[in-house]
């Protein structure tokens, strides 16, 4: 009985004390509410005092609730309509103020650049002087096309080229992860036609050309210096360097095609998404718009620019909105005649070297078409006007370029994985408006090629050398087994180039327009020289 009743005595005395906690929870609750309803209250308050009594969830949850419903009947009194109309409008200032830095990065720049305003790179960079002048010392993946290939035939000119171009190496300088010509992804790659020394131009994603002069050492003093290095006992030596690399910012958005007017060897003209084109005076350091819409927030991304070899005056482009457009470069400098060709992006364009009245486009309507400007149906302004269609030649995919070289023969490369070579040789023959026939249109050599590029790699296109000293023609064209391919017009393929330190495709290839020397640029901004 005794220890029933000392069980008694303990539950009276436990439920008094319950009683006593309860009724004081009671009163801190509705202190606080009080609190609360005068302004006086806070929630780090009402947090501290649910915190005394922690080991009991629930009355800290009945705190809350409680503190929560003021907040609702009584916004005035808690602030929330003044702090949330506060936060509001600040958080539509902040917002208005992104998207207009935003368009401001990407809106193009009218006025003339001064090439020592733009260098964001190359603090080498001699702001006085002339590139063109001359200067001072200067998977890998699996193999389609070997070594033993190259012997493989029984045509000696044929061998004797394919040794020539096999025997092409990589600029002995630097690695290709070395040579980063631009910040970001490369679109667009030029040789400069000087045959003093390979002067390389890249174009990025973000409108920066990279410039990058091979002649500026001597691989062999690179490697005699650090012979002696070594001998005087300075340990491990780096044979490799940094080479030197200029990088301006003359768009701001993709530079998307390079051309190198054959009349004015000190100037290079770049296309770019921020639709404009630009003329960069390499002796002056200026780079001045000579084409831009009048309307500064119209969006007509240029996809190819080319100035006629007959006509210095005539500039003449593509856009991914499909248009063609001819400009005398003597009028105002938003004055152009475009002319829609096709419902979808063209992605490249070519006049013919020889009759630059023909141009060849592409576009991702899968199209190649051949068009003749000596004919020209429609009135000026009006849009139907249209040059002559001499033909044109569905892929199964879409056409990512077309490429004329001298001898009227156009290239082409498709996601259909082939390279497309079409005999146009007799062009010069024909008067205007002639028109051919789908078998006449048909490729003349097809050329199996890997050209899946995806998302990250810029799209593979097949360029050709515009004067080869020794007649041959031939072209060049990015591999994704991260080699550069070299083919002849009739489908033979020359050289496979690749080497050590490429870590990513080189999509982006060129060749000089008269030497051996072949360069390419990757997605991470790297150049690849093969000379």
């Amino acid at each position: 009985m005794a220890v029933g009743k000392g069980n008694t005595q303990v539950s009276d005395y436990e439920r008094q004390r319950q009683e006593k906690i309860a009724k004081n929870q009671a009163l801190l609750q509705q202190l606080q509410l009080d609190a609360n309803s005068t302004g006086l209250g806070s929630r780090s308050k009402a947090k501290s005092s649910s915190s005394a009594g922690q080991k009991r969830k629930k009355p800290v949850e009945r705190v809350k609730k409680e503190d929560n419903a003021p907040r609702r009947t009584s916004a005035r009194l808690q602030g929330i309509v003044a702090d949330s109309q506060v936060a509001r409008e600040k958080e539509e200032a902040d917002n208005e103020a992104f998207q207009e830095e935003q368009r401001a990065k990407r809106q193009r720049v009218t006025e003339d650049i001064n090439l020592v305003d733009a260098v964001v790179n190359g603090r080498t960079w001699n702001k006085a002087g002339n590139w063109l002048t001359a200067v001072g010392p200067a998977n890998p993946g699996e193999r389609t096309f070997s070594a033993q290939d190259v012997t493989d035939t029984t045509d000696k000119q044929l061998r004797e080229l394919r040794e020539r171009m096999s025997s092409l190496q990589l600029w002995e300088g630097a690695e290709p992860n070395r040579i980063k010509i631009t910040p970001e992804r490369i679109y667009s790659l030029g040789f400069h036609p000087t045959r003093e020394k390979a002067l390389v131009f890249a174009g990025d994603k973000l409108g920066n050309l990279g410039l990058f002069d091979a002649s500026q050492t001597s691989p062999e003093q690179v490697k005699q210096e650090a012979e002696d290095a070594e001998e005087e006992g300075d340990g491990d030596v780096d044979e490799g360097f940094d080479p030197a690399i200029t990088t301006f910012k003359i768009h701001t958005r993709t530079i998307s095609a390079f051309h190198f007017p054959p009349y004015d060897p000190n100037a290079l003209l770049t296309a770019s998404y921020d639709s404009s084109i630009r003329k960069l005076d390499l002796e002056k350091g200026q780079a001045v718009e000579i084409y831009a819409p009048e309307d500064r927030l119209a969006d007509d991304p240029i996809s190819g620019v080319e100035v006629s070899r007959s006509d210095p005056n005539m500039l003449y482009f593509t856009t991914l909105n499909g248009a063609f457009g001819m400009r005398d470069m003597r009028t105002p400098a938003h004055e152009a005649d475009l002319m829609q060709l096709s419902e979808k992006k063209i992605g490249g364009f070519s006049l013919h070297p020889a009759y630059p009245h023909f141009v060849a486009t592409a576009s991702l309507d899968r199209m190649m078409k051949l068009w003749d400007l000596r004919k020209i149906n429609g009135k000026k302004g009006s849009e139907w006007r249209l040059p002559a269609l001499v033909g044109e030649h569905e892929s199964k995919l879409s056409v990512s370029h077309a490429a004329f070289n001298a001898a009227g023969q156009v290239a082409t490369a498709s996601y259909d994985d082939t390279v497309k070579i079409h005999d146009f040789s007799s062009c010069g023959e024909w008067k205007p408006g002639h028109t051919l026939s789908d078998a006449e249109l048909k490729p003349a050599t097809i050329v199996p090629h890997n050209n899946q590029t995806g998302r990250w790699v810029t799209i593979l296109r097949a360029q050709w050398q515009l004067q080869p000293q020794d007649g041959v023609q031939r072209f060049v064209i990015g591999n994704m087994n991260r080699f550069v391919d070299i083919y002849t017009s009739k489908g033979q393929q020359l050289a496979q180039l690749g080497g050590e330190g490429i870590t990513a495709v080189p999509a982006v290839a060129q060749f000089h327009p008269s030497m051996d020397w072949v360069a390419a640029g990757t997605a991470s901004g790297k150049l690849c020289l093969w000379i």
